[in-house]
């Protein structure tokens, strides 16, 4: 009977761990091109699955999680200017009671560097948050590494 209770309760558990979704709506790639000697350009891409949402860089307070980036300190290389992105789409949502900008689809974030050599590995984490018209996921980071020649 042991056996039988046992038996019926893995069963359950694996149905219902079965149908448990694992979200992962935004896909992050990276890339760098240099400019000349002493200036490069380091893109990050978000691929958001159709339905799916990222916001903004400058959300304003009281909106949701903006997306941002934080690029580890290195002698090889200094950051020129902010991160420059598209001008986002811009929604009402009743739930902030404001307009949120978000990106839809495919975005492409561009930080200019200075090098201080031939050569620099630059280093960062991009943390945001993806939506679709039903859920939110909690905030999520990807972090990326590319060595710029």
């Amino acid at each position: 009977m042991k056996n039988i209770v046992l038996l019926i309760s893995a069963l359950c558990m694996t149905v219902c761990s079965a149908k448990a979704q694992i979200y992962d709506p935004v896909k992050w790639s990276v890339a760098a091109k240099k400019i000349n000697k002493t200036e490069a350009v380091i893109f990050v891409k978000a691929t958001i699955q159709s339905g799916w949402h990222i916001y903004g860089l400058n959300v304003p307070n009281g909106g949701p999680v903006s997306t941002s980036f934080n690029f580890l300190a290195d002698k090889t290389y200094a950051l020129n200017g902010k991160v420059a992105a598209p001008t986002p789409a811009k929604k009402f949502e009743k739930d902030f009671n404001m307009d949120i900008p978000f990106y839809a689809n495919e975005v492409v974030f561009q930080q200019k560097i200075k090098l201080s050599g031939s050569s620099a590995t630059v280093k960062g984490e991009v943390s945001f948050m993806a939506c679709d018209k039903n859920q939110c996921l909690p905030p999520d980071d990807y972090q990326f590494s590319i060595v710029v020649k």
